[in-house]
């Protein structure tokens, strides 16, 4: 379809609803003036919640919106993301500047989420075409013998545990010049093991309001400016590559988007950086992220962080969520993925030897008071882990201080 001119300001211009198969076509007319698209998900609840929150009947108002890109509704419903056709561009250039230059990029990511369309959108500025290689990452070999020059992946971290399970795979990420890892935090093991094989990792920081990752490997993207408040230490943002507003939600904008910056709702604090004076970000969790256990505040992100380096996880996928609980208020409980192929946690694996481990880094109240075998982690189409979901289904197998309060008691739920 060709680009339709932008219409003037304030005018009421057509949202574009555009099944995420056809973006790699439609992107490109919407980056040069074109009407703004609403990437649809191929399943047919979601792209219902995405039409029923994005209303695409009602116009567009911001003149250089080129995209309204849905956030993944994790933690409740979906929101509308409105990325202006600078804020996408100024991000891909930005990347392209971190990583070395314009490349092709390889497709592993649902398109109608921030990170996958952002492999599009930076294929667009780079005038490459992108290849899809699966979510499996089972046509990498293919795209790397069809492709030549600077070649770029984008994974989460799922992606890249299950990948190291396979020597084979692993060597072909380690052809390529920059695989970005985001969405989730990654566990220090799982990092040391992928460069010791090769593989160019760069931990990403971002989200849909940043048109993705702006901080990589700790360190702002040129023209990003990222804050900490000294009390809370809550992250903030700005830059050139900030969002729009929400779609039809001028008080949900109001509440992040303030004097030109994004308020965000992680915590994070500043590292030395070994290999320069200057200084990387690293993130702690969310603000929500701490609850009262027993009359004490417990950081579930510290937990979690703690509990990743268990040698007993053998690679596994843990979360530490909390539940409700009669005795403890909230209880934490620590859930570990089974069905990863090679980095399952053994049976032998027991709730006093997590906490053991744990008691030279965390406080005995800080500790999880449960662990959960699932064969799989519940997540989001995105790929992230669906923690509401998560401590829903937790929730409703231990009621309140159903059998669960006790330091030594444990929960298998295959």
């Amino acid at each position: 379809m060709p680009a339709s001119s932008p219409s003037a300001p304030g005018d009421l211009r057509q949202l574009r609803p555009v099944p995420a198969a056809e973006l790699p076509d439609r992107l490109a007319a919407a980056l040069d003036g074109g009407d703004p698209l609403l990437p649809l998900p191929g399943s047919g609840l979601e792209a219902e919640q995405v039409l029923a929150m994005a209303q695409p009947e009602i116009g567009v108002t911001e003149p250089d919106a080129a995209v309204v890109v849905a956030t993944s509704g994790s933690t409740g419903r979906p929101k509308g993301v409105v990325l202006s056709r600078s804020a996408i561009v100024a991000s891909a250039t930005a990347t392209h500047d971190r990583l070395g230059g314009p490349g092709t990029w390889l497709c592993a990511l649902p398109q109608h989420y921030v990170a996958g369309l952002m492999v599009l959108a930076r294929s667009v500025v780079a005038g490459t075409t992108p290849w899809q290689v699966g979510a499996d990452l089972s046509a990498l070999a293919d795209a790397l013998g069809r492709t030549s020059g600077r070649r770029y992946l984008s994974i989460v971290p799922t992606q890249l545990v299950r990948a190291l399970q396979h020597p084979g795979l692993s060597a072909e990420l380690a052809e390529v010049d920059a695989v970005l890892v985001g969405g989730a935090a990654l566990a220090d093991t799982t990092l040391a093991r992928a460069r010791a094989a090769g593989i160019r990792v760069v931990t990403t920081y971002g989200m849909s309001e940043t048109s993705g990752g702006c901080v990589y490997d700790g360190i702002a993207l040129a023209g990003v400016e990222v804050s900490l408040n000294p009390d809370t230490q809550r992250i903030s943002i700005g830059g050139p590559m900030l969002f729009s507003g929400y779609r039809l939600r001028p008080d949900l904008t109001a509440a992040v988007l303030q004097q030109g910056r994004l308020v965000t709702a992680d915590r994070g604090r500043w590292r030395p950086d070994p290999g320069g004076p200057g200084r990387r970000l690293e993130l702690i969790g969310r603000v929500d992220d701490v609850v009262v256990s027993g009359g004490l505040n417990v950081d579930l992100a510290q937990v979690e962080s703690a509990a990743r380096s268990w040698p007993a996880l053998g690679g596994a996928e843990l979360a530490v969520v909390a539940v409700p609980d009669e005795q403890w208020g909230s209880r934490v409980v620590a859930v570990c993925e089974a069905g990863t192929a090679g980095a399952a946690l053994p049976p032998s694996a027991h709730l006093e030897e997590l906490r053991r481990f744990l008691s030279g880094a965390l406080p005995a109240y800080a500790a999880p008071r449960q662990l959960v075998r699932l064969w799989r982690l519940p997540r989001t189409s995105s790929g992230k882990i669906d923690r509401q979901r998560l401590v829903g289904e937790l929730s409703a197998s231990w009621p309140r201080g159903a059998g669960a309060a006790a330091d030594d008691d444990e929960g298998d739920q295959q």
